[in-house]
């Protein structure tokens, strides 16, 4: 029985993650912030590329590590959207066939009520999301599939130029799903 409200907005790159979890902030909804995107930007201040940070093992444990942080700070008892969550970094991980080890000791089934996927869009390169429209079609197949293979239940939001009939699917989802159950 999963304990806490928590839900996950997931997909590939730009697939409109940000743009739905922002409007469920503008919403009055909480909200988690994408770890990786954070720490990207906090290494681009320092001067360093997207390149030297992204594939490597040591920046996978660091989005892990900002992740678990976020959940533990997180409330239980309140619906709270992540951009993104744990399995995401799985995904990642695999797709840059990265080795981190902390993944392996997380018992991942049951953290979250419901998973959020927002189909592809073609990639919007913005400084920080450097995949090709194939590497995210990839990665957004890894990541559908790291939540089913965990017993997920995925909504799936077809991909559309404003989010506003993803926020009516998610807010009807929320709405009928309630306080305890699986």
């Amino acid at each position: 029985m999963i304990k806490n409200q928590w839900y996950v907005i997931s997909g590939g790159p730009s697939s409109g993650k940000t743009t739905l979890i922002n409007e469920l902030a503008a919403r009055g909804y909480k909200t988690a912030g994408e770890a990786a995107r954070f720490l990207i930007e906090q290494k681009i201040g320092e001067g360093k590329s997207v390149e030297d940070i992204q594939n490597t093992n040591e920046f996978q444990k660091e989005v892990l590590d900002l992740q678990l942080r976020n959940e533990k700070n997180a409330p239980k008892d309140k619906i709270v959207f992540f951009d993104r969550a744990i399995p995401d970094g799985l995904a990642y991980c695999q797709f840059q066939k990265l080795n981190v080890p902390e993944y392996a000791s997380l018992d991942l089934r049951g953290r979250y009520k419901k998973i959020f996927f927002c189909q592809q869009l073609s990639v919007d390169k913005d400084g920080i999301r450097i995949e090709s429209d194939k590497s995210a079609r990839e990665l957004s197949r890894l990541i559908w599939q790291a939540y089913d293979d965990l017993g997920y239940e995925i909504i799936n939001l077809p991909a559309a130029p404003t989010p506003d009939n993803r926020i009516k699917t998610v807010i009807s989802e929320i709405k009928n799903h309630k306080f305890g159950e699986v």
